[in-house]
């Protein structure tokens, strides 16, 4: 995983941690991993186990499942419990499977299912979950599907390489008989700017969930961290840790900032109620469709479900995927498209891992 879920500091690669090095990308070592689940992802894309736990913020499952080339779920906040997890941010993080087929990601999904009293975001999934979620793989599930693909904002930076893989994958939907609405706009795309929000929440969660380990844990606080990187630079402070000194001086370590209160309010009208909600009424959408993991930045704001499948390879065998994305515990449907997509277009291929002997 790449170190503090890529919070410790600017330019640090993703897949990279003073513990355990850098992680490459099997399929092209000049590819990045994307991150923060970087491991994760390449773990299953090299056959080294069939399914890994990815953690996601703001596009940890996404944007490592996409450049491994493996299918990821980012379910809705909520769904599972997060006990355990270090923290990043308590409003946006959440676990999910990574695999290499639809049905191995469901099957851990189903794993993953449970009740857990001291997560509060769980009290959002009462009487929404459900048993079984394999029982929403259905080969046919892009039959009447509409899907809307919000193509301002979330297209400038690709390539010319990638927009014609997107398109092709969009051309495979429709052949499955899904309705295409293009575009399908997020009005608010380009007004969603830099927020406080998970800088705040970093610092109170973190401390939160150091304070809560054991008697022998030698670290209790965001600060602890820091000195003790400043004490060991050679081994921890290859890149810095710019951000970490940010979380503790500039935020109080609290969830009243006002700022914050700003920020969390803004965040949710934007990417919920005018963003994501608003633009899937518009067009009676089931799902919108982003290129790679290009809406995880919304997505992730607005606490709503995620899965990326494999869309197929650049000139450079670097992977490319799209990304099926909904409202909150909209994964019944989520499972649907993608399993449809994948069982009808098997586009991924295993790594070559010749670069690597």
């Amino acid at each position: 995983m790449t170190e503090f879920a890529n919070f410790m500091t600017n330019g640090m690669p993703s897949g990279y941690s003073s513990r355990g090095g850098q992680v490459l990308n099997p399929y092209n070592i000049s590819t990045p991993t994307g991150g923060s689940s970087a491991g994760s992802a390449v773990a299953v894309a090299c056959n080294f186990c069939t399914v890994s736990v990815g953690t996601e913020t703001s596009g940890s499952i996404l944007n490592p499942g996409n450049l491994g080339s493996v299918i990821g779920i980012k379910p809705t906040v909520g769904m599972l419990s997060r006990s355990g997890i270090l923290p990043l941010s308590n409003t946006q993080d959440t676990a999910g499977p990574m695999a290499r087929t639809v049905r191995d990601a469901v099957l851990l999904l189903n794993a993953m299912l449970g009740k857990d009293d001291s997560d509060a975001a769980m009290g959002t999934s009462v009487g929404r979950l459900h048993e079984d979620y394999t029982a929403f793989l259905d080969p046919n599930g892009l039959q009447g599907a509409r899907i809307g693909i919000p193509r301002d904002y979330y297209f400038e930076e690709l390539t010319d390489g990638q927009l014609a893989l997107f398109n092709a994958s969009v051309e495979r939907m429709r052949r499955l008989g899904a309705t295409i609405i293009d575009p399908a706009d997020i009005r608010t795309a380009r007004e969603i700017k830099y927020s406080s929000v998970v800088l705040n929440e970093f610092k109170t969660s973190l401390n939160a969930y150091l304070s809560r380990l054991g008697p022998g844990a030698p670290m209790r606080t965001l600060k602890d961290i820091i000195d003790f990187n400043h004490a060991h630079p050679m081994e921890t402070l290859r890149y810095g840790q710019s951000t970490l000194l940010d979380a503790q001086y500039t935020s109080s370590g609290t969830f009243t900032e006002p700022q914050y209160l700003r920020d969390r309010a803004t965040d949710l009208r934007l990417c919920k109620e005018l963003g994501i909600d608003a633009a899937m009424k518009e067009h009676q959408l089931d799902a919108l469709l982003f290129p790679a993991d290009f809406g995880a930045r919304i997505t992730s704001r607005a606490g709503y479900p995620s899965i990326v499948v494999p869309a197929g390879y650049t000139s450079a065998g670097a992977p490319f995927g799209v990304t099926f994305s909904a409202r909150a515990y909209q994964e019944p449907v989520l499972i649907r498209l993608a399993y449809a997509y994948e069982q009808n277009y098997k586009v991924r291929k295993a790594p070559s891992l010749r670069s690597f002997i």
